[in-house]
């Protein structure tokens, strides 16, 4: 079980990220919030990594800190939801939310999540509530980094930004009206401010 990689970010495209340790380029899969607090491409980053390993497929997920991973751990423990869906979770909400939705019984706001219905947000709320009931909250540490890096002009920016939220499971025309949103908010924003201006919008609908 690889447990914690630390090595070089020289790639990343939500949701995917390439870490260079001593010469071996690890692919990774980590939801939003773990891009969000990324530090620039060619930066020395040590990630918390849990390998998925089924018949036909092996895949390795990253996340900044370890609280973000064991929810994921959590979240897969769930009947019908995989690692793709526990992604798109992570990446819709940040941990004490989806904690706090599960204790408030907050179906609605679960539901916005692609891929969750109202049968596997009633099942989650069920399966995790005492699960999570001794999750503490944590200040957030979303700018520990600082500034979000910068990346390609605008036009790029919107492109990766939309094939980010459709990889997360939201429609093409969906991803793309999320963003256009976003972009009237902020036309300037990078591609990983527009998804985090554009899953906040969606939550707060």
């Amino acid at each position: 079980m690889i447990g914690r990689l630390r090595g070089t970010l020289i790639e990343k495209q939500p949701p995917y990220l390439l870490l260079d340790v001593n010469g071996v380029g690890y692919e990774l899969q980590a939801p939003m919030t773990t891009f969000y607090r990324l530090p620039a491409v060619g930066s020395e980053i040590i990630l918390h990594t849990h390998l998925s390993v089924t018949e036909n497929l092996h895949q390795l997920f990253g996340f900044f800190d370890q609280r973000d991973r064991s929810l994921f751990r959590t979240l897969i423990k769930v009947s019908s939801v995989g690692p793709k869906l526990a992604i798109a979770i992570l990446s819709g909400m940040e941990s004490d939310d989806i904690a706090r939705c599960v204790r408030d019984n907050n179906i609605a706001a679960l539901t916005k999540v692609p891929g969750i219905g109202t049968k596997t947000a009633e099942r989650l709320v069920i399966e995790l509530r005492d699960r999570l009931k001794s999750w503490n909250s944590s200040p957030s540490d979303l700018t520990a980094h600082g500034e979000m890096p910068k990346i390609g002009g605008a036009n790029d920016a919107y492109a990766e930004a939309e094939s980010a939220l459709i990889s997360l499971g939201y429609k093409p025309v969906e991803a793309a009206k999320m963003i256009a949103t976003a972009a009237k908010q902020k036309p300037e924003a990078k591609s990983e401010e527009l998804i985090r201006l554009a899953l906040r919008t969606v939550a707060s609908s």
